[in-house]
């Protein structure tokens, strides 16, 4: 079996994979700011998690693609220093003296990919902590630019630090008022953003 179809057999359960990475992570951020994003989200949301999270900023698309080259290419260098015993020792790789051309191939793409599974689960478990813990951390210290305008059908204007938004709900902090607040997107007219420039800026 050629190569690109080992591949193509574990996209489904590669993607799978990174639909419970994405709620995983999605949880743990959430958790820390005492809300359950579960019951805010639609499937919609959750399948297209690891996609938002990707597309973030463009470091973050930037680091998985190169992330993803780099481990599609790995088993063919594997293959070709597969005698080299630093590497083997560098990847933690078992020895291949009783498996024949086909195992050795079929265990380098299994190797590949579980390393790639558990940089992508470091990634995203870190991403989560690290950004719920910086969230709530800010909030409580006055440390959020208010620099989005909420503007509802009823009329009434917020000046809001907007922490994430879904496919039905903005989550938010008011300015003077530290608790998070939750609105449905049905009952704002639109939202406006003050100018920031910048590769990173939100």
């Amino acid at each position: 079996m050629k190569y690109s179809e080992e591949i193509q057999k574990l996209l489904p359960l590669g993607y799978i994979y990174l639909v419970i990475l994405g709620i995983l992570k999605e949880s743990i951020f959430y958790y820390q700011l005492g809300i359950n994003i579960l019951k805010y989200s639609t499937i919609m949301d959750i399948l297209l998690s690891p996609i938002a999270e990707f597309t973030s900023n463009p470091i973050t698309l930037l680091f998985i693609i190169s992330l993803f080259v780099f481990h599609y290419n790995l088993p063919k260098i594997f293959l070709k220093y597969r005698n080299n015993r630093t590497l083997q020792k560098i990847f933690e790789l078992k020895s291949e003296e009783k498996l024949s051309e086909d195992e050795i191939k079929n265990y380098y793409i299994f190797a590949s990919f579980k390393m790639f599974a558990v940089i992508l689960l470091s990634f995203f478990i870190g991403t989560g902590v690290a950004g719920g813990y910086s969230t709530i951390h800010r909030i409580r210290e006055n440390k959020i630019d208010y620099n989005y305008t909420l503007n509802y059908n009823s009329g009434e204007s917020k000046q809001i630090y907007l922490i994430s938004t879904n496919s039905i709900y903005y989550f938010y902090v008011e300015k003077g008022d530290k608790s998070i607040q939750i609105a449905p997107i049905g009952s704002i007219k639109n939202i406006k953003k003050g100018l920031k420039v910048g590769i990173l800026a939100k």
